[in-house]
């Protein structure tokens, strides 16, 4: 008798909805752009020289560009002397627009 009241319980157990765990949420895949065009490439001239705060995420984030044309592009403006460098770390770096009355 014991066994036939333990499938009845194991049957009002599937009854009830079994809960359901979050699916999470799923970002959507950035399509940032892979090759350097003359619109982009003008932005960049443009606007990064502009920014307080510059680093590669900023560039990946602002201009929609992946990380390998970001790191380029800051190497450039560093070069030109558009930017300076404020802290060299091997995983970021970090850079501020120059202004006159620090040169």
């Amino acid at each position: 008798m014991a066994k036939a009241k333990a499938p009845t319980s194991s049957g009002g157990g599937k009854a009830a909805k079994k809960k359901k765990w979050s699916k999470g949420k799923v970002k959507d895949k950035a399509q940032h752009a892979v090759v350097l065009d003359k619109p982009t490439y003008d932005r960049i001239i443009k606007e990064v020289p502009t920014f307080k705060f510059i680093s590669q995420s900023i560039l990946i984030e602002r201009l929609k560009v992946n990380g390998s044309l970001a790191r380029v592009a800051i190497r450039h403006l560093e070069k030109e002397g558009l930017i300076k460098r404020i802290v060299h770390h091997s995983a970021q770096l970090v850079y501020t627009r120059v202004t006159s009355a620090t040169d």
